[in-house]
Parts: structure tokens; sequence; C-alpha cells
């Protein structure tokens, strides 16, 4: 069969797909994995092979480019401790955990012979990395807090580099290279580093094209390029592809698109985006359940499950363990967020393409291949199946009011009013159209901006919890507008050093109290008491 047929018929059983996860209400991801699964039971089609070219030339640094690109980087460096403790030390002790509690069991069932630490540690660098695209449409479904959401989206966009650059590393001891911690960190380091000034020369660069332009194909031009030119030129002098990406995006999402972009752009450029990342999931996710040989794979149950058990085993003491460091800190959070966070590391395709990168020649590859694939099915399936009813059961998510939908649309209504109003009063100062012609706009938005603050003042009275959260959305803003005062007034010599380090610290305080009042706010089990984060 043609490539280019096997394409259109991949991009039409997803679309059916898509329609009958809508339907019966089960996450999208795990049905494209289930039809995959069954259209390569029955060899329908010959499909294009998930390959290490496909996945890193053009699904992944369009996947990761999206996901950075619409990641708030305020709310991604409000939790930067427990992104960066999950995502670099917590997968290199993840895999090492991983490693030992397999190597230990395979050997336990006289299955494989000779399956010791190092294969297991293959293994292990392969599966580390987790993928959340299946479980973050249902985060947002259910309404989950948003917290909880950022630190799924913000691990999983950073541990992608580092389990590759810990593969590299693991696949090069295996066949005879040399290992020493202090040369594995460097390594590290300057992988990961220079794949950060690469995406950010390159993310700069594309934001400084797009504030001198404005013409929306040229400015999603420049995305493109940032998207997957960062990641060609990272990898082609081997650094990390997969970071350089993931900071280009961050680059193009919080600063080019609010400094150069204007409204109109902006709504191109993310609904080609959101299309995009549709596109690029449907035929990863399909092409995970046509890459399966289940036969193959039932003949490994056993490996396959004990490698489940200790992928699942390294994740939660790592999770736990982080949570318990993180409760001396700011960023604590609650235990039963540790247990979806555990249970929210599903593997993807990254996990798949660097198993069947392995030599042809190397030692144990096809058990590693079957486990590898058994376990990314079976946590992509039964993970993420069983996730919505965890959510529940932990009281995380599913609790939330009748009203609350009705308060997000009228919030969001009239947010675009005020931001209609604020541009009609522009117009106006401008002389850009005549004033009786605003005047009469105005008016409309007048008579709107009435209607819409009538029903929200009836819904907060219906939930108080409404006015909590904006209560704690409006201590936490007028916060950082006190610390930016300080900043200015240090730099002016208004106040001394001393000062200058006393008032900020009073501030981080209060404003650590106001994230933590607003975390607790943003659940759906949280009390109805209005709570004040301002100190004296």
């Amino acid at each position: 069969m043609h490539f280019e047929l096997a394409f259109v018929l991949i991009f039409a059983v997803a679309t059916a797909v898509a329609i009958a996860a809508r339907y019966f209400k089960i996450p999208y991801t795990v049905a494209l994995v289930v039809a995959g699964l069954t259209l390569g039971a029955v060899h329908l089609f010959e499909p294009p092979h998930l390959t290490k070219e496909l996945l890193f030339a053009i699904i992944l640094p369009g996947l990761l480019f999206e996901a950075a690109f619409h990641l708030e980087f305020r709310k991604f460096w409000k939790n930067k401790l427990t992104i960066h403790a999950m995502a670099i030390p917590g997968v290199a002790a993840s895999a090492g955990l991983t490693a030992f509690i397999l190597s230990h069991w395979v050997e336990g069932m006289n299955v494989v012979s000779g399956f010791g630490m190092i294969p297991a540690m293959v293994f292990a660098s392969v599966i580390v990395s987790t993928d959340p695209i299946a479980v973050v449409g249902l985060f947002k479904s259910l309404g989950a807090p948003k917290r909880l959401l950022i630190l799924v989206e913000g691990e999983s966009l950073l541990n992608d580099g580092t389990a590759v650059v810990l593969f590299t590393l693991v696949v090069a001891v295996a066949m005879g290279g040399q290992f020493t911690v202090g040369g594995a960190v460097m390594d590290f380091i300057k992988v990961a580093g220079m794949g950060m000034v690469v995406g950010s020369a390159v993310g700069y660069v594309a934001a400084r094209v797009i504030k001198k332009v404005d013409d929306a194909m040229v400015e999603i031009t420049c995305t493109v390029i940032a998207a997957y030119g960062s990641f060609v030129i990272a990898e082609n002098f081997h650094y990390s592809g997969v970071i350089a990406t993931v900071v280009a995006g961050m680059l193009c999402g919080n600063w080019a698109t609010h400094e150069g972009m204007s409204p109109t752009t902006r709504v191109a450029v993310e609904s080609f985006w959101e299309y995009w990342s549709f596109a690029l999931n449907s035929v990863v996710f399909l092409l995970i359940g046509l890459e399966v040989n289940l036969t193959s794979l039932l003949a490994s149950w056993k490996p396959i499950l004990a490698a489940y058990f200790a992928v699942i085993a390294g994740r939660a003491v790592v999770v736990y363990g982080v949570s318990a460091i993180l409760k001396l800190t700011s960023e604590r959070m609650p235990w039963s967020w540790s247990a979806v966070l555990t249970w929210s590391g599903l593997r993807g395709a990254i996990s798949m393409v660097l198993v069947l990168s392995l030599p042809a020649d190397f030692a144990h590859r096809e058990l590693l291949v079957n486990m590898t694939f058994g376990v990314v099915v079976l946590s992509i399936v039964f993970q993420g199946l069983t996730m919505a009813p965890l959510l529940r059961k932990l009281r995380i998510t599913g609790l939330k009011d009748e009203y609350q939908e009705q308060y997000e649309l009228a919030r969001g209504r009239l947010g675009a009013i005020h931001a209609a109003m604020a541009a009609l009063e522009a117009m106006r100062r401008a002389r850009e159209i005549p004033g009786d012609v605003v005047s009469q706009v105005e008016k409309d938005y007048q008579e709107k901006e009435r209607v819409m603050e009538a029903e929200l003042a009836q819904l907060k009275q219906q939930s108080m919890r409404f006015h909590e959260e904006e209560h704690q959305e409006a201590i936490r803003r007028v916060l950082i507008v006190e610390k930016e005062s300080l900043l200015k007034a240090y730099q002016s010599a208004t106040i001394g050093k001393e000062a200058f380090a006393t008032l900020t610290a009073e501030l981080d305080e209060r404003i650590a109290q106001a994230d933590a009042a607003e975390a607790h706010t943003s659940s759906p089990a949280a009390p109805s008491t209005p709570t004040s984060a301002v100190g004296t």
C-alpha cells in the first residue's frame, strides 16, 4: 500500500475514533490505541512504522512546542521546585529503582537467564519518560485543580529530555563505554544546558521577527520554524532537541504572543497549533496500537507484568519522596495529589522509539522491546481508563457544583467585553473611527456588561467559592505589584539593601500563603470560608 494512502486511512480512522470517543465518553488517546491494536490484529492495511526518524522529524517537535506554547510561564515558575525535582533527579532515581526491582524479579521468575542490572537499567531509561496527553484532556474536562495540571504537563516537558540523555548514557555503558557519576552529570549539564541555549536563541529570533511583522501566515510560519528549527539545530550538534523545543515554545507562547501578535493573529496561531497537536496525537497513538504484536506480547506476559509493577513502584517511591521533601517548602501539595501524579505517569511513543533504536544484536533486545510495548499499552489503556474514577475517589475533582460552568462562561464573556471596551476607548483616543460610531458600539457593550455583571453577582450568591477564588486572585495580584514596587525603590536607591531584603522576605511569605490559599480554594472539596492571605 502506498505511504500516502496509508496516512489518509489513518486520519479517517482517527476521525471515526474521535467521534466514537466523544459519544462513549472515553479518553480519545485510549480509544486510538485500542483501535490501533484491533486494526493491527486483523491486518486491514500496512501502516507506516513508528520510527525514530518519523517521531523526531515530525511528531515530537510539534507536540512539545504546542504544549510549551500554551504553558503559562508564571505558573510553571511558581512550581519550579516540584517540576525540576520530578523531571531531573526524580527521573534518574526512578530509573535506578525500577532497574533494581526489575532485575531481581525477572531473575526470580526463571524465565530469562542473564537479565541483570545492565539490561534492566536500559529498560528503565527507555520507559522512564511520561506522556500525559491521555490524561491532560481528562483533567481539564473534570475540572481538576489547575496547579495539578501544571505539574503533570511541566514534568512531562522536561523529563523527556532527561530520559533521552539518560538512555544515551546507559546504552553507551551497556556497549562497553566507561561510566563515572561526575562524567555523567557533566554530560547531562552540557547536553541539556546547550539545548536551553539553542532553544533560547531560536525562540528569541522568532519572537523578534514576529514583533516586526503583522501577518498571520508569516507569524505562524515563524512558530513552525522555531519548533522544528530549534529541535533540528540542537540534535545536529548532539544537544537536547527536546529541551531546545520546550524553551523555544515557552518563549514564543509567553513573550512573542503578548508582545508581537495582534489579537487576530494570536487566534490564528493558537488555532493552527491546536489542530496540529490533534493531528500529531491522532497519528502517534494510532501507530502505537498498530506497532504492537499482540501474539509476541502474550508470550512475554510474565516479564511484562513484572516490568509494569516495577515501573509503578519506582515512580511511586520517587513521587512520594519528592512530596515529603516539598512539605518543608511553599510548594507543598496534598498526599492525594501524589497518588494522582504516580498514576498519571503514562508511557508513550518516546519509549517505543527509543527501544526500537537499540542495535539488532543488543542483548535481550526482543525481550526489552516486548516489555516496553507491553508497559506502554498497559499504562495508556488501564491507567487512562481508571484515572477519572481515581480522581473522584480521592475527591480531587468531580465535585464541582452545578453553577461552575455557568460561572466560567460568565467570567469569560465579561473579560471579552472589557477587552472590547478598552479597544473602543483606544480607537476614540486615536480618532481611528468617528466618535459617534464608537459611542453607539459602546452602548451595546455597556448593556452586555451590565447583564454579565448581574449574572455573576447572582452566581456568587449561589456558591461562596466563586467569591473566594476572585478574592485570592486579587490578593495575589496586589502582592506582586507590591514586590515590583519594592524592586524599583531598591534600584533607585530609595531604600537600602537590608530594608529591601527584609521587606522582600515578608512579601515572599505572604505570596506563599496566597499560593497555598489559591491551591486550596481551587479544589472543589475546599471549604466555603473566605481566607485572607494578607499578613501583618
